[in-house]
This record gives structure tokens, C-alpha cells and sequence, in this order.
């Protein structure tokens, strides 16, 4: 099987650990352990004392009682057999296409999103239409445009809410309308819930799985939760044929998520509000500052972020976006994603919330120096 190269994982990989000033990160700043306990209320000494005494073994094969309703509690309809834990959304959406789909489909994916969703089907011989997003749209799916692209016989539609790279929320009207758009074609509808429960204005933001027999949704306490360190995914949805299917076919390649990793993540679960909470209050405060930043630049536009925590800058000089992005890493240490790893010429993504407001004004102000020197 080839696969393209994943633009934005390849350009992470090579920038990250050498950067003075990481905004390109996707996340709410990462917890430590110390950190969960503490913000958990759990007794630091007697947690520890029980990790410290339990073997090592693989864990609960198909996820721990605690987890799987720990991750029930972010859905309104779901019950733990509606779930299967997977290393990550990234192992989740890549098993989700293992499972599903062959040689000659046809995918509908939205376009820009994060690149598994178009290229892994490519990789195993779909036929992968897109939906392109358009910056004068908001970044708002064209729906009649989708219903035509979504022919019947299409076997899976993939979108992103909230969007990866632009932030943008599809309404939860109009994800109704997706699915019955996804219903008359018999597809299914895949959608990467990675940043679901981060909103600016705190409105819940529904899930294909509670609405679509067929929806699947992919999730991880990597995002909202803080913890990508962890590993830990999961596919939910409502099909059971499906559901079953992922785990004979996650036999082959997973076995188990990890005996403390599954601890982990179901304490955070367990107290899911209270990280939602400040996940929520990071994106906001540090938006501000993105906002502000906007409007005294001359040279940046965008469509303001309803959700999640990146979004995507526009900027005007005459310089594609790889070499934007590379001279302003090698003259000031800021370091952000170009456009193109989302096929969005003339834009870089901005990670906003994984640092505080101070560090992220001073990424800022990086590139207002090197904007300066392109005048």
C-alpha cells in the first residue's frame, strides 16, 4: 500500500524539538500527572501506591469497565458496547478505514481536514472526491454540493467538527442535514470529534454517533483532555456489525491500549467537566489575544475560530506558505504550519492554547518582526 506523505506530520517533525516560540501545537496545554491528580481532587499518594504494585500485563484487551463509561459520558445515546479504544483519533480514523474500506469506493472527504482522512483511503484504492471549504464560506460545507458528490452507493463521507486546520463548527442543523444527505447514499459518515466539547461559545456541539445509525465517531484525550502523551483513542458508534468487525480486525494490530495508560485516561474521564472547564477557559482567553493580534496587523486575515483550538491565518505577501513559514522559523524560532500541508496556499496554521498567553503573545510578536522585514 502507498500513502502520501503526511504533509504537517513530516513538517512537525522536523521543527518542534529546535523551536524558541512552538504556536503550531494542536492542543490545550499538556497536563502533567501531578497536574490531573491535582485537578481531580485524587489522593496523589495512594493512586501512585496502586500503579506502583500493578503488574505490567496488558490490561482489559477491549478497555477497562471504567473507561468505556468514562468515554459514554461524552455521548448522549452510547453504551460501552458501542466503543472500541484504539492508540489515539489517529489510530482510530486509520482503523476505521482497515475495517471499512476497499478498493474502487467511493469517499466523499471535506477538504481542508487532517490528511488520514483523505489520503489513507487514497492509499487503499478509494476513489476519494473532495468538498473543498472556502475561506468566503467560513469554512462552511457547501451541502448541496456535498448531496451531489455524495451519489448513492457512496460508501463513507469523512468530516472534521470542529475543523482542523480553520476552526470552524458545522451547526448542529446542518450536521443533521449531512447526515440525511448520508443516509440517502447508504454511507457511512465518519467524523473526527477530536475537538468536539472545545467551543468558544460552550454550546454543545452534537455527534454523528448519537445521530446517524451509521455515524462513527473518533475521538481522544489527546485534544480536549490534554494528555496526547497517553495514546488513547476510540471509535464509537451505534452499528453493531461494525463494531464488531473493528474488533476482529483490531486483533491484528493492537491487542490493547495499555494496562496504565486505561487508568489514566479513566480518571480523567471520570471527571470530564471539570477538564472541559479549563480546557474551555484556555481557548478563550488565549483567542482574545489571537484576536487582538489580528486586528493590529495589516498584513493578516482570517475567519474568526468558533471551536477547537487552532485556526488558520491568511497573510499577503507573494511567498508560498512552505517558505514563509521556514524563514520565520529561521529568523525568529516561531514556529507554525504552512497552508499547503492543508492544501491552503498563502496561510499557516496557529496553535493557540498550548502555552499560556504570555508565551503565545511573544510567537506573536515573532512574526510581526519577520512580517516587518518583508515589507
Amino acid at each position: 500500500m502507498y500513502v502520501k506523505p503526511f504533509k504537517v506530520e513530516e513538517w512537525i517533525n522536523a521543527h518542534e524539538r529546535t523551536a524558541k516560540y512552538n504556536i503550531s501545537s494542536t492542543g490545550v496545554v499538556n497536563l502533567t500527572l501531578d497536574g490531573l491528580l491535582e485537578l481531580t481532587g485524587t489522593d496523589r499518594e495512594a493512586f501512585l501506591e496502586e500503579l506502583g504494585s500493578r503488574r505490567l500485563s496488558y490490561g482489559h484487551i477491549g478497555g477497562s469497565p471504567e473507561l468505556l463509561q468514562g468515554i459514554c459520558g461524552l455521548y448522549r445515546t452510547l453504551r460501552p458496547v458501542d466503543v472500541v479504544p484504539t492508540h489515539g483519533a489517529a489510530g482510530a480514523n486509520h482503523h476505521v478505514f482497515y475495517t471499512l474500506i476497499e478498493p474502487g469506493d467511493r469517499v466523499v472527504s471535506i477538504v481542508p481536514t487532517y490528511q488520514q482522512l483523505y489520503s489513507i483511503p487514497e492509499g487503499y484504492g478509494a476513489d476519494v472526491k473532495w468538498l473543498k471549504l472556502r475561506k468566503e464560506d467560513s469554512f462552511q460545507p457547501d451541502l448541496d454540493e456535498l448531496e451531489r458528490l455524495a451519489a448513492p452507493g457512496t460508501k463513507m463521507i469523512c468530516i472534521i467538527n470542529p475543523n482542523n486546520p480553520c476552526g470552524s463548527v458545522i451547526s448542529n442543523e446542518a450536521l443533521r442535514r449531512v447526515v440525511d444527505i448520508a443516509r440517502a447514499a447508504g454511507a457511512w459518515l465518519l467524523c473526527d470529534e477530536s475537538y468536539r466539547h472545545l467551543t468558544q461559545n460552550g454550546e454543545w456541539i452534537d455527534s454523528v454517533a448519537d445521530l446517524y445509525e451509521k455515524g462513527i465517531s473518533t475521538s481522544s484525550t489527546s485534544k480536549v483532555f490534554s494528555m496526547p502523551g497517553l495514546r488513547m483513542g476510540w471509535i464509537a458508534c451505534r452499528d453493531h456489525d461494525f463494531v464488531a468487525s473493528c474488533l476482529s480486525h483490531r486483533d491484528y494490530n493492537l491487542v490493547s491500549c495499555g494496562n496504565l495508560d486505561d487508568t489514566i485516561a479513566a480518571l480523567a474521564l471520570k471527571h470530564a467537566g471539570t477538564l472541559i472547564e479549563r480546557g474551555q477557559n484556555v481557548i478563550r482567553n488565549n483567542l482574545q489575544v489571537v484576536e487582538d493580534w489580528v486586528q493590529s496587523e495589516p498584513h493578516i486575515s482570517w475567519v474568526k475560530p468558533q471551536g477547537g483550538s487552532i485556526t488558520l491565518l491568511y497573510y499577503d505577501f507573494d511567498m508560498n506558505s512552505y517558505d514563509f513559514c521556514q524563514k520565520l522559523f529561521d529568523r525568529t524560532g516561531v514556529f507554525v504550519s504552512p497552508g499547503d500541508c492543508f492544501e491552503m496556499p498563502g496561510s499557516f496554521r496557529l496553535g493557540y492554547a498550548g502555552n499560556t498567553a504570555e508565551y503565545l503573545k511573544a510567537g506573536l510578536d515573532g512574526i510581526s518582526r519577520f512580517m516587518k522585514t518583508l515589507e
